[in-house]
């Protein structure tokens, strides 16, 4: 058990004995990784947040093609502000799908609105994954988000307002999706492979985007937009399947596991997770400091990248002038370079805390700095490039990449701090963080009206200016040891 001294007095105790080298007592024989069921549980909760982010993101390349672009406003009198490229002839079959006359407004609160259901269900999903199990709350929290993606054309038909209340069921069904899988890792996840494993299982997040946003611009144009929802939402219902037949709640539970590695599991994780998980020190939780610097964090990071996520296609069709199908390809870019240095930090991390070199906080703390300070100053310069399309694109790659070193700092601080409450915590950030996708691309919207590279450059300093102080906040208040009342709760929870 950790004393009552200070965060930092217990992680320096804590770095002086390695988690695996404890002691002769406490030696724990590493499992192999290959063919084991952690790493099966990894790839297969990829696949799983594959298939939440193209559900997420499809829209907002579809939403390109369901506009009616004869009844433009005046002042965007040309298609777009920089010379259109040249495409292919759009097939005669594309247009028989519906298209809507729904102005700027109408389009940031439909691309808002999943954000209004996700963010209820964040905190309900972690005391739920604790209470009933992780396993059947992510996956029942996918397949109506799949359901309802298929339901998506017959909503945006009956009007606006049936299409924002289909996306904000679909919010609900995936608000509860990350606190379930934290919760899982918590009782999966040995201390010292923790970035490891999240960052494969998080990856799946950047890899939908990657293959949705082009995959999306290749079915509008050679199909039309529905096909972009019936698709994506099959996939779900594939993934779901798969889900209920693979995936166990925790090592004790699954029939298939090696003996080494359900050893290897349980024996590192037994003095990080609390005796007494049936109470929940909701006082303690709500007062922490280090909890309010991942919130913060969380909060500000989610701000550029959702920014991003909801309205680069728009940016790329109205500033840049890249066609539907063109636009998809080209929107993938930065989230395969996010992807990429995920994994590369993810492997760093694990390799830099295993080695003793640096402690957890120093590790969480550095990488979240290189994931939000870099992404702005990316961003900002971006929208100086101008028609320099080359350029711009570039900026956009860096800034997004860069992103994706956050996913070894405070993304994963949770199971750092309490692994016993690791959803719950999820959950809390994860309110917070939401915000940004509810407010950010209706504010941005109505930034941009007019679709000028002025106004997109005013967006761009507020998502860097929001980044920046929340790398500060971090930098300064963040923690990386197991929180005292996330281990004994007889102690540190009275009163809650």
């Amino acid at each position: 058990m950790l004393s009552r001294g200070s965060d930092t007095d217990g992680e320096e105790q804590q770095q002086q004995k390695p988690l695996l080298h404890r002691g002769r007592k406490d030696n724990i024989q590493r499992a192999p990784a290959c063919c084991s069921a952690r790493y099966g549980l990894a790839l297969l909760s990829s696949f799983g947040f594959f298939v939440v982010y193209s559900l997420r993101v499809n829209l907002s390349v579809a939403m390109v093609d369901m506009l009616n672009t004869t009844h433009r406003p005046q002042h965007n009198h040309s298609s777009s502000v920089c010379p259109a490229h040249a495409s292919p002839a759009r097939p005669k079959h594309n247009q028989t799908a519906s298209v809507y006359d729904w102005d700027s407004e109408t389009q940031g609160w439909i691309l808002g609105s999943f954000f209004y259901g996700y963010i209820i269900t964040q905190i309900p999903g972690g005391y739920l994954a604790g209470r009933w199990g992780p396993k059947w709350l992510m996956g029942l929290g996918i397949l109506g988000t799949a359901v309802f993606t298929l339901l998506t054309p017959a909503a945006a038909d009956l009007g606006a307002s049936y299409l924002i209340a289909v996306r904000v069921l679909e919010g609900v069904g995936e608000g509860v999706t990350f606190p379930a899988m934290y919760s899982m890792w918590a009782a999966w996840a040995p201390p010292l492979e923790r970035s490891r494993l999240l960052t494969i299982s998080y990856i799946g997040a950047q890899i939908g985007t990657v293959v949705s946003l082009p995959l999306s611009g290749e079915i509008c144009f050679y199909l039309d937009w529905t096909y972009v929802f019936y698709f994506f939402g099959a996939v779900g219902l594939l993934w779901f399947v798969l889900w209920t037949f693979l995936a166990f709640d925790s090592p004790s539970s699954h029939p298939w596991i090696s003996q080494r590695e359900r050893s290897y599991i349980l024996s590192s994780l037994k003095n990080e997770l609390s005796p007494e998980r049936g109470h929940i020190p909701w006082r303690s939780i709500v007062t922490s400091c280090p909890l309010l610097a991942i919130v913060v964090a969380h909060f500000s990071y989610n701000w550029t990248f959702y920014t991003l996520l909801t309205l680069l296609p728009t940016y790329m069709n109205d500033i840049l002038g890249f066609s539907i199908q063109q636009n998809g390809l080209l929107s993938a870019l930065p989230y395969l370079g996010c992807a990429t240095l995920a994994v590369l930090c993810g492997q760093l991390a694990d390799y830099l805390r295993e080695k003793r070199r640096y402690s957890a906080v120093a590790v969480r703390k550095s990488f979240t700095l290189v994931g939000m300070i870099g992404p702005a100053a990316f961003l900002v310069a971006a929208g100086y490039t101008g028609c320099n399309y080359t350029l711009a694109l570039t900026f956009l790659t860096v800034s997004s990449s860069l992103g994706g070193a956050s996913a070894s700092g405070f993304n994963i601080n949770h199971l750092d701090i309490a692994p016993s409450y690791a959803g719950i915590l999820l959950g809390i950030t994860n309110t917070f963080a939401t915000i940004p996708g509810m407010v950010g691309p209706v504010i941005a919207r109505n930034l941009t009206v007019n679709n000028t590279m002025e106004e997109w450059q005013t967006v761009f300093y507020i998502a860097a200016a929001i980044n920046l102080f929340g790398a500060t906040f971090y930098t300064i208040f963040g923690r990386g040891n197991v929180q005292p009342w996330a281990i004994n709760a007889n102690t540190y929870s009275r009163g809650d």
